[in-house]
């Protein structure tokens, strides 16, 4: 796929993806450009990586070793430093899952106001699918200097309390919200996810007046995004929402799958309004008194 084919898409931002080619003609261009890995296996990217790439780990590097919470800025600083990243440096990410923790890095980058950011469309399983290179060899970059930035939840986080919020000024029927978990974590039926037990909740349902439209819908068979039209109608067709909305939140288990969405609907569509309620259902769902629907 070239930058034609994603242009030709009809997405509002489409700067927001480069194509396989495009990562593949840039490669060398440590100077301006970073490519980082976020993968759902923490591992793979010791298995082989793209050349000249960098890891970004979910876990260690961009949450709170004991609060629920991600990095503070200092430490944002350091690990932008630490990969050999400037503030004007533009940011490619990737990685397994269709890019699942792919746009969850992107995002946690976007709370900190780091602007130059861009998803290959396809991810790693594209790019292998095509026998582009891997390596085993980890680049070696210079550190450069990252101001410490101010983290902004306000305009794409949301928490417990703005979920509530939501829900009281607007209602059952008046909840642009989307569940992008699968049917059996929308209806209950399952209390976590297959293989993630750790990450369940106490109970199952969702959140009253939310729609469920599981997250991997947005993506085709070979990773790639879905365009414009084919997600309008999966969004908008058959759950409700419009570009217009004051806002959407989507929520998923732990913010994960949820950032995905986010990213389909504040770059591919062109939400102004959209944000993610990463506490999830395994805050929800554990809360005492939340209201939830089966």
């Amino acid at each position: 796929m070239s930058e034609q084919q994603i242009q030709e898409k009809g997405y509002a931002h489409p700067e927001a993806l480069v194509s396989t080619d495009w990562v593949a003609e840039n490669l060398d261009d440590t100077e301006n450009i970073r490519i980082v890995e976020s993968d759902e296996d923490v591992l793979l990217y010791e298995v082989s990586h793209l050349p000249n790439s960098v890891k970004i780990d979910w876990v260690e590097d961009l949450n709170d070793s004991l609060t629920r919470d991600y990095l503070d800025p200092e430490r944002f600083a350091e690990l932008m430093s630490e990969k050999g990243i400037g503030p004007e440096t533009t940011v490619v990410f990737y990685g397994d899952k269709n890019n699942w923790w792919a746009t969850y890095a992107l995002w946690v980058f976007r709370l900190f106001g780091h602007e130059n950011v861009r998803v290959m469309d396809g991810g790693r399983v594209k790019w292998e699918a095509e026998g582009r290179e891997m390596t085993q060899d980890v680049p070696s970059l210079p550190k450069v200097s990252y101001p410490v930035p101010r983290r902004d939840d306000e305009k794409i986080r949301a928490f417990k309390k703005d979920v509530e919020q939501h829900l009281a000024e607007r209602g059952r029927e008046g909840a642009h919200m989307i569940d992008v978990r699968s049917p059996g974590e929308f209806s209950g039926e399952l209390l976590h996810m297959p293989d993630y037990p750790q990450e369940g909740a106490l109970r199952g349902g969702h959140i009253p007046g939310a729609s469920n439209v599981p997250w991997a819908q947005a993506v085709r068979e070979d990773g790639t995004f879905k365009s414009a039209n084919e997600l309008r109608e999966i969004y908008e067709g058959k759950a409700g929402l419009s570009p217009e909305d004051d806002e959407v939140i989507a929520y998923c288990r732990i913010g994960e799958r949820s950032s995905h969405t986010w990213f389909v609907l504040q770059y591919l569509l062109g939400y102004d309004n959209v944000r993610n309620y990463d506490g999830s259902w395994t805050e929800w769902g554990n809360a005492v008194r939340a209201p939830i629907e089966r």
